[in-house]
Order: C-alpha cells, then sequence, then structure tokens
C-alpha cells in the first residue's frame, strides 16, 4: 500500500561541486513549465492513497519564489493526509526566508531539512557554497519560534585537506543549536560532477573510519540516536520519510529523475529537465523479482539501527531468512547479531557494511 510521496524540484541558484543529483540553474521560465508538468505527472498517477509522508528534495526547493512556492503547495493540495503526516521540505540557508518559513507552516510543512554541510569557510569555498553563520542561527531560532521545532541539518565530513579541528568545529556549531536530527555524509565523488573532473582526492579511509566514530560517539554523547547508518536523532524525531524507504515499503516519485516503488516495479523518470517539461516523462521499469525483493528489504533493512525483524520477513515474504541465506556463518564471524528475533549489523562493523552485504547476495540454502 502506497503511503508515501517524494517530489523532486531540480531549481537551484548555485551548483555544489559534489553534487550529482538532478539539478538545473534556477529559470523562471523553466520553472513555470517544471510546475504544470508537475501537476500533470501527479493528477495523473496518484490514485487517492491516505499518505504518511511527504518529501519535497531537490536540487532546492526553497530556491523558488514566493509564488512559485504557493503554485506548488496548490498541486500538492491534491493529496490525503493521515493524521500523523510528516511533510519535510529541504532547504539552504542563501535561498531560505522568514517568509517562506511561514508559508510552509501555513501549509502544513512540519518538518525543515537544512543543508549545512560545515562552516569552514576554505570547504565550503571547495563545495561552491556560501554559509552566514549569525543568519543560520537567526533562521534556526525562527523555525522553533513558529513550531517547525523538527529541524534536520546536513553534515559533510572527509575532505582531504579537512582535519579533526575542522570536524569538531562544526559539530560544536550544530549542537549550539536547537535541532533534533543530523544526517552525515562522507564526502564522494561522483562520476562528472565538478570534484571529479578537477579530480579530486578522497582522504585516507582509515581516518574516514576514525572521523565515523567520532561524528557516532560525539552526537551520542549529545543525546542522539544513532538510528541509522548515516543518520541521528532526538528521541521520536527520526525521519518517518526515510524509514519507509528502509523498511522497504511503497512510495510514489513525483519530478525529473525521481524514483517510485509499487506493484513490484521501480520505477524512474528520465532526468530530462527539458523532455519532463514537455510531459515527456519516459519512465524506465525495473520488474523485481521475489529475490531481487528479498534483498532489497536485507539491504535496506539492515542500515538501522534495529534491523530486521525476522517475524516480519517470514510474514512478509512466506521463509524463514535464517534458513535462506549465509546467517549462521555470518554470526560466528560476527558480521551480523540476533537479538529478540531482530538481525542486524553490529556498530563495530557499520562501516564496512556494503562488504557484509555481499555475503546475502547469494541464496545458499543452508
Amino acid at each position: 500500500m502506497i503511503s508515501s510521496v517524494y517530489i523532486h524540484i531540480p531549481f537551484c541558484k548555485k551548483i555544489c561541486s559534489y553534487c550529482d543529483f538532478c539539478k538545473v540553474f534556477y529559470n523562471k521560465k523553466m520553472v513555470k513549465e517544471y510546475l504544470k508538468s508537475l501537476k500533470n505527472e501527479i493528477n495523473t498517477k496518484y490514485k487517492g492513497e491516505m499518505i504518511s509522508t511527504i518529501y519535497i528534495g531537490g536540487g532546492t526547493p526553497s530556491s523558488l519564489d514566493i509564488k512559485e512556492l504557493k503554485e506548488l503547495f496548490k498541486i500538492i493540495k491534491i493529496f490525503k493526509l493521515d493524521k500523523t503526516y510528516e511533510f519535510t521540505i529541504e532547504c539552504n540557508f542563501d535561498s531560505i526566508t522568514k517568509e517562506k518559513l511561514d508559508l510552509f507552516k501555513e501549509n502544513g510543512v512540519n518538518r525543515i531539512s537544512f543543508g549545512l554541510e560545515t562552516i569552514n569557510k576554505d570547504v565550503l569555498k571547495l563545495l561552491n557554497r556560501d554559509l552566514d553563520l549569525d543568519y543560520v542561527k537567526e533562521i534556526i531560532d525562527y523555525s522553533n519560534e513558529i513550531g517547525l521545532i523538527n529541524i534536520n541539518l546536513d553534515l559533510m565530513y572527509g575532505f582531504s585537506f579537512s582535519n579533526f579541528d575542522n570536524l569538531k568545529k562544526d559539530l560544536e556549531f550544530i549542537l549550539s543549536l536547537d535541532i533534533k536530527h543530523i544526517s552525515t555524509y562522507s564526502l564522494i565523488l561522483e562520476k562528472n560532477t565538478l570534484l571529479d573532473i578537477k579530480k579530486y582526492k578522497s582522504i585516507d579511509e582509515d581516518l574516514d573510519r576514525e572521523m565515523y566514530d567520532y561524528i557516532h560517539t560525539t552526537l551520542k554523547d549529545n543525546g542522539f540516536n544513532h538510528y541509522e547508518i548515516s543518520n541521528f536523532a532526538k528521541e521520536g524525531y527520526e525521519s518517518k520519510h526515510n524509514l519507509i524507504y528502509w523498511h522497504n515499503e511503497e512510495y510514489y516519485g513525483f519530478g525529473v529523475g525521481a524514483s517510485s516503488y509499487y506493484d513490484d516495479l521501480r520505477i524512474t523518470s528520465s532526468r530530462s529537465i527539458t523532455n519532463y517539461n514537455k510531459m515527456i516523462y519516459n519512465y524506465e521499469y525495473e520488474e523485481l523479482t521475489n529475490n531481487d525483493k528479498y534483498i532489497y528489504e536485507i539491504i535496506l533493512g539492515l542500515r538501522l539501527k534495529e534491523g530486521i525483524s525476522l517475524d516480519n520477513f517470514k510474514k512478509k515474504f512466506g521463509f524463514c531468512i535464517r534458513k535462506n541465506y549465509n546467517i549462521s556463518r555470518m554470526v560466528k564471524e560476527g558480521k551480523v547479531v540476533i537479538n529478540n528475533d531482530y538481525l542486524k549489523v553490529p556498530f563495530n562493523n557499520w562501516y564496512v557494511i556494503n562488504t557484509i552485504l555481499l555475503d546475502f547476495m547469494e541464496v545458499n540454502n543452508e
């Protein structure tokens, strides 16, 4: 049953040097065409389900002006929301204003995700980003003041000329703010991004691991639960929308390059904004086999601190995961553990989880 909606807004005032998401420089004419196509796509695909989470990502949704945001919210009114819905919108500090925050509040937004990344000026220059720390504090304070208290900040680390002192300052600043959720990302050099083209070098893996562990310890000591490999939350403020993904549940994706999952299909729209604005969506369909569904359930669920419920897995797929995969061997090797009917990866293996997930790619029937 589909209960979540992702909406992609690809427009940005500036293009970050590390970003490989579907994006384009803000252009008023293109925004107008895009919103028309978005409305058509939503009205065509949405079948009236009760929705529990909406997430507007990008790009930079806050790059839209007030009139454009009002039109976006008008389009979104079609969705039927349950009483405990979560409605998130992504923002950058260089394009958010108090007026826009007021508009978000008026239109039912109850969670804000701000792209902070770092406060280090040299790194910000590398990332092609601007940041006014006083304005960051002002906007966070105002968000809390008007009741938008469910705030996420993104933290990026792992820059070759950065060090622990920079990371400590980033964390100190973030912890000085009244926020409920932190998403962390080690810099990944994606193909065809500006950093990749300029042959930027990644940091040493051992140092990256040390930074990962330091972030975990620091945020845990400050009351944040490390509930997913890259995400931390105060109690009760875990991202409901992202939990839909990690629990491998169905969702709609609207907008250029967006993905959906329902009816055993993973559906992805074309990344061509030119085509999208002409209402040419060029969807790509991946029909999932039963084994595909099992693997998705495992690789997504094991990202969570709680892991995978063995009972729920059996109810969902009709067989016991312990008998079809290399669980016994992996438990003996310390790669995974089973506690209270949950299969999970212990924290000491989170950093190398991708190597562990490879063990699940083959059915062993042991």
